[in-house]
């Protein structure tokens, strides 16, 4: 048919629903949401969904004001940061010139550049699956980086995302921080210095808030009000009232979740250690997953085993380089000794 658009899409993690799974396949968070939006949730007046929600989100942007040290003129607000980020590519991607990103990293920017008719460049992970920044030193027409990577878990220390911006003063290089509070430092306080640099992050993984769907970016205020006008010309609205008004529970309660945080970050580490023992071999995360292999193993056999287990871990088919690699979620310490156990029981029932 005639003018039909041909676009192969992103293709999420299964989202199975049994009563008893351990679900770690798509980096949710084990914990429930802090109880401050629990209760903002139980005190939210149903009267308010008569009207439609703020167009600019005055109050997630005054919590993430306190919250960063900026003001509210450096962020914006949006439908997860997939949406976030779809805006951010149609602002500032415009350039004849290819936007550069890892070939191993979040599936959705390769998406989005195909859909936008965006040219691209995937640059190759070093052969410890790691971002060679050296490799961005070529012209082009914007950077994209997730940092920490997915599906890696590895992080770029600061001084290098540094580095990564002076190199590309004429271009907006984008952080994708969805992973960041699981590391050890943010790209935040590079932006009085760099107004090249956009961060985008998301209330999904550290807030417990997948369901919800509220991401956002921040930057000079100058290119934000670009992505602003992105927005309202295509749903001005996105950020329905209840999201906003949970986001900002949510946003006002660090304690919370910097207690769960470091709970997920312990057993993650915990988890890396035990199954190296098993001898699985993990790449050093930053993240709430690990990237694991083992020399031994079929691993697409011990991916159907935890499947038949009612344990969901993430397996990418379609990446040449990660078909010996399982992405293992952290859940909580007690699933996480399930998921152990298992292990141990699959490789003895290996060796018979």
């Amino acid at each position: 048919m005639k003018g039909i658009r041909k676009i192969t899409p992103y293709v999420p993690g299964e989202q199975p629903n049994y009563s008893d799974m351990i679900k770690l396949n798509t980096n949710e968070n084990p914990y429930p949401p802090s109880p401050k939006v629990k209760a903002a949730l139980n005190n939210f007046d149903t009267e308010q969904l008569k009207r439609y929600s703020s167009i600019n989100n005055p109050d997630v942007k005054a919590a993430l004001a306190t919250k960063h040290g900026l003001s509210p003129k450096h962020f914006i607000i949006g439908n997860g940061s997939d949406e976030v980020l779809a805006f951010c590519f149609l602002a500032f991607f415009n350039s004849s010139d290819p936007l550069l990103f890892p070939d191993i990293t979040y599936g959705f920017y390769k998406v989005w550049a195909d859909l936008f008719h965006i040219p691209y460049r995937e640059l190759p992970l070093n052969e410890q699956f790691a971002i060679d920044l050296k490799d961005y030193t070529q012209t082009n027409g914007g950077i994209i980086i997730a940092n920490p990577n997915a599906p890696t878990g590895l992080f770029k220390p600061i001084a290098e995302i540094k580095q990564l911006l002076e190199i590309n003063p004429d271009v907006i290089v984008i952080i994708d921080e969805a992973y960041i509070d699981f590391a050890t430092e943010s790209a935040v306080s590079l932006l009085d210095n760099y107004p090249n640099l956009v961060i985008v992050r998301t209330l999904s993984k550290s807030s417990s808030l997948a369901g919800l769907r509220v991401g956002y970016a921040i930057g000079n205020p100058i290119y934000i009000q670009v992505v602003e006008s992105i927005k309202s010309s295509f749903n001005p609205y996105s950020v329905d009232m209840l999201a906003e008004c949970l986001a900002v529970a949510a946003l006002e309660d660090d304690t919370y979740y910097t207690k769960i945080t470091n709970k997920i970050c312990e057993t993650r580490n915990w988890f890396t250690t035990s199954i190296s023992n098993l001898g699985f071999q993990a790449l050093s995360s930053q993240t709430n997953f690990i990237l694991l292999t083992h020399p031994d193993i079929v691993i697409t056999e011990l991916y159907h085993y935890l499947e038949s287990q009612d344990v969901f871990v993430r397996y990418f088919s379609t990446i040449d380089r990660l078909k010996n690699y399982l992405r293992v979620s952290i859940g909580t310490q007690e699933e996480m000794e399930k998921v152990q156990q298992l292990l141990v029981n699959y490789l003895q029932n290996n060796d018979k």
